[in-house]
């Protein structure tokens, strides 16, 4: 794509290219995954990195559990107090 002299166009692409999501790994895909299912964007890269060192069924079925509840009000620190409070997952 050529750009030449008009800046806005250029500045237009790099927004849309930052936007689109990047991933390369099943860890990332899980994180992402557990954030869309907890309704917990702001906390995508905190769920990658416990996909990364915990099993993600495991991971997976814990928050979709908790997504079930309807009294749960903050679905992703309930996750969190679940995750290590309830001692429910190993290492992989």
């Amino acid at each position: 794509m050529e750009y030449g002299n008009d800046e806005n166009s250029y500045f237009d692409e790099l927004k849309k290219r930052a936007g689109e999501s990047h991933v390369y790994s099943e860890h990332q895909m899980v994180g992402l995954m557990l954030a869309e299912i907890l309704g917990d964007d702001k906390h995508k890269s905190l769920y990658m990195k416990l996909a990364k060192d915990y099993d993600a069924d495991r991971l997976l079925r814990l928050a979709k559990d908790i997504a079930d509840r309807p009294n749960v009000e903050n679905r992703g620190a309930y996750f969190m107090k679940m995750l290590y409070n309830g001692k429910n997952l190993d290492n992989k």
